[in-house]
């Protein structure tokens, strides 16, 4: 009888390795694609298709007239008129690459996730409880589409950028995308979870995976009005810990959470001071009261990345948003809330665990 469920699991584990995989590979493209899409922000290129063209826009420009037509629709956006408006073809030509490369990775994105579906589907290697979280993962991923959509027609008529409401929601829901494509992939994991787990692990882990969340959202607004190009020093801000002037904003006051440069930066790094607290206290908690064995080595990492990526935040703000430094940051956060989803899903993978 043993011998016979172990043959079982073996069998169900077989069946879904190749599932997970293209989980794990759809990830690494979201992460890819955040990227991209740091870049094409701290470039400027954002805004540089002015038109949503599902299919059609799959293909680049190929002739002289098309590069014209494109650039025709570029000047009539007021970021052309304020900023750049001495830009020649080449210049356009730049900007454009990153935003239409960025475009085409959702597409393959996309493409990548509905071929390997429609297939596993077909070799029944999906069991029924699989193929609901999966096909909402698609419809996230196709309103990620609709989000980037919304947020770059938000400066095309009256603004010089983007709304730095709508690039929070749209980073924000990349993140979400992510950490659910990680979740589903840790949820088939064959092997038994390792390692007394607390209550209190699974809801410590979670608070922190909220933050993070938040931590992100945060970032974007941060991004949306370029807080980071002030106050480049640090520990302190304007030579005080708690800087004169937060809250700044017009009335409503409560504005300046998402408008206000100063309030905007100080909260950001608030959350930061927060979240490694929080990380370093789980941290001497477990290892005082069972050690880092099991699942919770996962711990470990996450506070190895903590720090990695404190010090990646202050190296960027110092160096003005150096644009790798920028980009790396970026994706480091995505990186550390992904490894917190594992941990948090592995905990979590079975209700025989002897969570209490």
């Amino acid at each position: 009888m043993q011998n016979a469920a172990l043959s079982s699991t073996s069998y169900v584990a077989d069946r879904l390795r190749p599932v997970r995989i293209w989980l794990y590979v759809m990830a690494a493209l979201v992460l890819a694609m955040v990227m991209v899409g740091g870049m094409t922000r701290l470039t400027g290129s954002g805004l540089s298709i002015t038109t949503w063209r599902p299919i059609a826009g799959i293909i680049p420009p190929l002739k002289e007239s098309d590069w014209l037509a494109e650039f025709a629709g570029y000047k009539l956006i007021p970021q052309y008129e304020v900023y750049n408006h001495w830009m020649t073809l080449e210049d356009f030509k730049g900007i454009f690459w990153w935003e239409w490369g960025h475009r085409f990775l959702g597409r393959v994105i996309g493409f990548v996730f509905a071929i390997p579906f429609l297939v596993f589907l077909f070799q029944r290697r999906l069991t029924r409880d699989m193929i609901l979280p999966l096909t909402g993962l698609f419809f996230l991923g196709g309103f990620q589409g609709f989000l980037g959509w919304w947020m770059v027609s938000s400066g095309l008529t009256e603004l010089t950028s983007v709304s730095q409401y709508r690039l929070a929601t749209h980073l924000t829901a990349a993140l979400l995308l992510l950490l659910a494509l990680v979740w589903v992939a840790r949820r088939m994991r064959p092997e038994p979870t390792e390692g007394a787990i607390t209550r209190g692990n699974v809801w410590w882990t979670a608070i922190l995976q909220v933050l993070l969340v938040i931590q992100v959202a945060a970032g974007g607004f941060v991004a949306g009005i370029q807080a980071g190009m002030g106050y480049n020093t640090w520990p302190l801000m304007e030579g005080k810990l708690i800087p004169d002037g937060l809250g700044g904003h017009p009335e409503p006051t409560w504005r300046s959470i998402f408008e206000h440069g100063l309030t905007v930066q100080f909260n950001h790094r608030m959350l930061a001071y927060l979240i490694t607290i929080m990380t370093f206290a789980m941290l001497v908690v477990q290892i005082r009261r069972a050690g880092l064995g099991g699942v919770h080595r996962w711990l470990g990492l996450i506070a190895f990345l903590v720090l990695a990526q404190v010090a990646l935040g202050i190296a960027t703000l110092l160096s003005m948003i150096n644009i790798d430094l920028a980009v790396s940051h970026q994706a480091l956060a995505f990186i550390l809330a992904a490894t917190i989803c594992a941990y948090l899903a592995d905990m979590t993978k079975t209700k025989a665990l002897g969570v209490r």
